[in-house]
């Protein structure tokens, strides 16, 4: 288990935008995604969904399954830090 995970967009920015010299406007439309919805989850303000994910498959950058992982790895990451108060255990 990664301890602290990186936001997904910050792999797509790093490992995929970045070495083939694409823009967040050219990548979007490549994808079928607005400029805006691609740099929101570039820039860490929104997570891939199931079908962003499935997106970035079709274009040939990585599979969606591991795209959803690394997703759902940050997001338990960011809510175990933030612990939450009220919780007991369902069973003895």
């Amino acid at each position: 288990m990664i301890r602290n995970p990186v936001h997904p967009g910050e792999i797509i920015k790093s490992d995929v935008l970045e070495p083939l010299g694409l823009t967040i406007g050219e990548a979007a439309e490549r994808l079928g995604v607005t400029r805006v919805t691609l740099s929101r989850v570039v820039n860490g303000r929104a997570g891939i969904s199931a079908e962003f994910a499935w997106r970035l498959e079709q274009a040939g950058v990585g599979t969606a399954e591991t795209w959803m992982n690394l997703q759902a790895s940050y997001e338990l990451c960011q809510a175990r830090k933030s612990a939450p108060k009220g919780v007991t255990k369902l069973a003895a």
